[in-house]
């Protein structure tokens, strides 16, 4: 038998169908500096210039064979476009990503232009994904959006957002309706472009800012509107932090399958969620591949992942750029050979 492809084994991996290995992708930022360094550029200069953010999302996921890749790296994209400005830092050498420096201060100057999609960097980012599937047909092309809170603290200061819950409920109310149809139509129009796979991250919902009572009236309907508008293509799930206490909520918005990172007690959500549901994660990407000294140590975590229930070893948020190469390696080589056996939710051919 041939040896899947990357595209192959995530496709498969959604339909819950038998594979060789597990894959190995992330529906975070995955992109790394030995791949910007091999192609002469700079880390800002990918952020705004679709051949060199095609060319460096597939370096990263060549180099270490990858089963996919995803973009775009940061946050601002769709807040740019909006009209909030970004500051890109393209006179600084180093890593720092692109941010939004003029967010909405109060309700009333929310006015979100009805051409977005046609502003800022958005056209450079449907062009960066044109020519990832048209020069790695091979790999696995993800799509990730921000959920609608998280987007909402993109484009509004989040403390004034988080005070307005209780003053001004209904206008929030209103306010999140409009930022959850922004949402909707951006995983619709990453559909039309063909991705493999949409990863919605709603990362800034964990326990550890808002109580598992207002995630479940602010957050949850939210969101399951946003995985019943996604038809065509498998979503994800994604949040950061603590998340024990809302899994079974998680679950319950529809999504194909669920991400969580390192805060996340997978054996007990997999005693919650039982073995047919994907759950992806949850490693702790800085710590594991830029800080460990021994690659021992970076095998044990990866393992431990897979031996506590995970469907797909993922990242818990964006791998940081200036991973160590041997770091990279190990979990790479890890998720090859200890990911032969088959995981809770996905069997082995």
């Amino acid at each position: 038998m041939s040896e899947l492809t990357g595209k192959e084994r995530v496709k498969k991996l959604f339909k819950r169908e038998p594979l060789d290995v597990m894959p190995c992708f992330s529906g975070q930022g995955a992109v790394v500096v030995q791949a910007i360094e091999k192609m002469g550029t700079q880390f800002a200069k990918i952020h705004t210039d679709a051949r060199l953010m095609a060319e460096s999302a597939i370096t990263s996921a060549r180099l270490f064979n990858m089963d996919g890749v995803v973009i775009p790296y940061d946050m601002a994209v769709v807040a740019e476009a909006m009209g909030r400005g970004i500051s890109l830092y393209e006179d600084t050498e180093g890593i720092i990503y692109p941010t939004v420096p003029n967010k909405w201060k109060t309700l009333d100057e929310i006015d979100i232009p009805k051409d977005y999609m046609t502003r800022g960097r958005l056209p450079m980012v449907d062009e960066a994904f044109k020519i990832i599937k048209e020069e790695a047909p091979d790999l696995a092309v993800g799509a990730w959006v921000l959920g609608p809170f998280t987007l909402a603290g993109q484009i509004m200061e989040l403390d004034i957002l988080l005070k307005g819950l209780k003053k001004h409920k209904e206008q929030i109310a209103n306010f999140l309706d409009e930022v959850t149809t922004i949402t909707i139509d951006m995983c619709k129009h990453y559909e039309d472009l063909g991705v493999d796979f949409i990863n919605v991250r709603e990362m800034g919902s964990g326990t550890d800012l808002l109580s598992p009572r207002m995630w479940k009236t602010l957050i949850g309907p939210n969101l399951t509107k946003v995985f019943d508008s996604i038809t065509k293509v498998p979503s994800v799930n994604h949040i950061c932090g603590s998340t024990d206490m809302i899994i079974e909520m998680m679950h319950g918005c529809g999504a194909d399958a669920l991400s969580v990172d390192q805060k996340n007690n997978i054996v007990e959500t997999r005693k919650k969620l039982g073995n047919d549901v994907l759950l992806f994660g949850n490693f702790d990407p800085y710590n594991t591949l830029t800080q460990l000294e021994n690659v021992k140590d970076v095998e044990n975590v990866i393992k431990e992942c897979i031996d506590n229930g995970i469907d797909s070893v993922w990242p818990g948020c964006d791998i940081w750029p200036d991973i160590k190469q041997e770091n990279m390696e190990a979990y790479v080589k890890t998720v090859r050979e200890y990911g032969k056996k088959p995981s809770p939710a996905v069997g082995r051919l």
